[in-house]
């Protein structure tokens, strides 16, 4: 059976080749379970159709059994009454349903071999079904803390001693920077300032020799 094929093709799944191969591991898990849920299902159906037939074959055949030797009965009583001719066709009906009794009897012998093959599989793709969901929470739990592991170690990487210190150079070298201009603008300035005290003692100097030019000259007039 196809399905039979199907069920026997999950139980061989390796679940963890199945993760390892899936670019999205949690999903893949995902669709694994619902497929075997799926066949879960189909096989469930499959065992309650084949108990069926297996009922209606074994009722069938009970009945054969039971018109063989309602036939056998009527060919002995022809018998006993010396009716052969009656005997005849009565016995002609046991051997066609002793003949249909075989039939029904290998059918149903075939029929029960089919349920008991589902059943078999069904109990083994329901204890396939609770392994891979146990199995797959751990994993899918697992993966996330890869993940999370993976970029906490980007995060480490990112703030790692190395960029950290390369960052501080950086903000170090700015500030280094803006005081030296600071202390060249403030330089600028003191050096603005003495010059212009610079020039008040010249203009004053200037002042005390044109002062003592006219009293020299005042003199010697």
């Amino acid at each position: 059976m196809a399905l039979l094929e199907r069920v026997a093709t999950l139980l061989r799944a390796n679940l963890n080749d199945l993760i390892d191969r899936a670019e999205d591991p949690e999903k893949m898990l995902k669709q694994v379970i619902l497929d075997m849920h799926n066949q879960l299902i189909q096989v469930k159906t499959q065992v309650a159709i084949a108990i069926a037939d297996q009922h209606l074959l074994a009722k069938k055949l009970h009945e054969n059994e039971q018109s063989t030797a309602d036939w056998m009965r009527k060919a002995e009583l022809a018998v006993d009454r010396q009716q052969e001719q009656l005997a005849r066709p009565a016995l002609e009906r046991v051997i066609s349903y002793r003949q249909l009794s075989l039939s029904f009897r290998q059918q149903l012998e075939d029929q029960q071999v089919q349920v008991e093959n589902l059943k078999s599989a069904l109990q083994k793709l329901e204890q396939k079904l609770v392994e891979a969901q146990s199995r797959g929470e751990i994993l899918a739990s697992r993966h996330r803390r890869a993940r999370v592991m993976g970029k906490t170690a980007e995060a480490r990487t990112t703030l790692s001693e190395g960029a950290q210190e390369a960052t501080f150079d950086r903000m170090n070298d700015k500030v280094l920077r803006e005081e030296a201009l600071g202390l060249a603008k403030s330089e600028m300035a003191d050096d603005d300032l003495h010059q212009r005290l610079l020039e008040l003692d010249k203009q004053d100097e200037v002042e005390q020799m044109i002062q003592a030019i006219k009293s020299k000259k005042a003199l010697s007039a």
